[in-house]
């Protein structure tokens, strides 16, 4: 069943079907968000959030074929507002942080994607995690960024050459 169709079956008052457009969606939100938040119960919030916001704008929902770049969207601004709050960090986060040996080499490993990132603008690091990390089309990103399709593939090609570069210069 076609995304569509769901949203046709969810405006009808199906929960079924809405029950099935989340477990559809729910992991690829969750990880996206994850990009946008080290904390993970933050990106959990954010994609319940994303959700909630989905299914209270559904009635307005009108784009045909465009509802992923719609959830997306919803998503990318709901991580953008997060992402100009100031972090907190509680007594619990620092202990798990403290964690084991395998704990420890996934975070090196994040924090070195996060300092990959971290070197792009804000548009070409939201081009990436959404070309790579949600395997996104361009025309789709270009949909949830607001720009055309060219502006989508020269910011994900112009953010490789950084990172090609600042990789590099780290080895």
């Amino acid at each position: 069943m076609s995304d569509d169709e769901l949203i046709d079956k969810i405006k009808g008052g199906d929960e079924a079907a809405a029950r099935e457009l989340i477990d559809r969606y729910y992991a690829a939100i969750l990880r996206y968000c994850g990009w946008h938040c080290a904390i993970p119960e933050k990106a959990e919030d954010l994609t319940q959030e994303t959700f909630f916001k989905l299914f209270q704008s559904l009635p307005r929902y009108k784009g045909r074929k465009k509802f992923k770049a719609y959830l997306y969207t919803i998503a990318n601004r709901l991580c953008i507002d997060e992402s100009r709050k100031k972090p907190f960090y509680s007594l619990e986060d620092a202990e798990e942080i403290a964690g084991g040996r395998d704990e420890m080499a996934q975070a090196e490993h994040r924090e070195e994607i996060r300092h990959l990132l971290g070197v792009l603008s804000e548009e070409q690091r939201e081009a990436v995690i959404l070309r790579f990390g949600q395997e996104l089309g361009f025309s789709e990103i270009a949909k949830v960024m607001g720009c055309s399709m060219r502006t989508a593939q020269s910011r994900v090609r112009n953010a490789l050459q950084i990172m090609k570069k600042e990789f590099g210069d780290e080895r």
